[in-house]
């Protein structure tokens, strides 16, 4: 689009919603890891997995 020499409110919105996707996507894939994997470690007495999982929390937070 830039390099179309698109309208720039147009650019700003079609970034906006690719960034709204992928934000979608991050969430269910979080929820999917936390319901899987991370219960799982939990379960086997795998505490590290928490110490893992704030860490990718305050990552997908910045």
């Amino acid at each position: 689009m830039v390099e179309n020499d698109a309208y720039c409110p147009d650019i700003l919105v079609q970034s906006a919603a690719a960034g709204a996707a992928l934000n979608a996507f991050n969430k269910e894939l979080l929820a999917s890891h936390i319901r899987t994997c991370v219960v799982e470690d939990i379960r086997d007495g795998k505490d590290e997995v928490i110490d893992e999982l704030v860490t990718t929390l305050q990552k997908l937070m910045k």
